[in-house]
């Protein structure tokens, strides 16, 4: 009988941590969703054909990109030394500044508290991605 009771647990246990798993990993990313999101970001950054800087770099062809880089836009020495020191927006970093900006770039201009959500930073990551071509 105590066998079989733990056999149980096991399998129970099994099947909690095969429904974590899922929930676990991060889902596909949503370029609709991240368009959505990046409505909180357009008050300072542009995108597409006509984009122009405004109070943010305008934010084409951003994952890849140098840190500090984008012609024509006075950026703080912060976070021009830290391109120049090797700090590049993959998607990795974009992540990581996304959710708390002075984190990655403490002494920055960017006045922005991030973006919490672990889905929502994909997903504008991945909206961003399609302007990075």
């Amino acid at each position: 009988m105590r066998f079989h009771h733990c056999t149980r647990i096991s399998a129970s246990a099994a099947l909690f941590y095969l429904a974590t798993l899922g929930t676990s990993s991060a889902q596909t990313a949503s370029v609709e969703n991240g368009a959505n999101v990046f409505k909180k970001c357009r008050a300072c950054h542009l995108v597409g054909d006509r984009a122009k800087h405004a109070v943010g770099p305008i934010l084409n062809k951003i994952v890849g990109r140098s840190a500090g880089t984008a012609e024509g836009y006075n950026y703080s020495d912060n976070i021009r030394e830290l391109g120049q020191g090797g700090l590049s927006w993959t998607e990795e970093h974009l992540d990581r500044y996304l959710k708390n900006p002075k984190a990655v770039v403490p002494r920055g201009k960017m006045a922005f508290p991030g973006i919490a959500n672990p889905q929502d930073r994909a997903d504008v990551i991945a909206y961003l991605k399609t302007f990075s071509k």
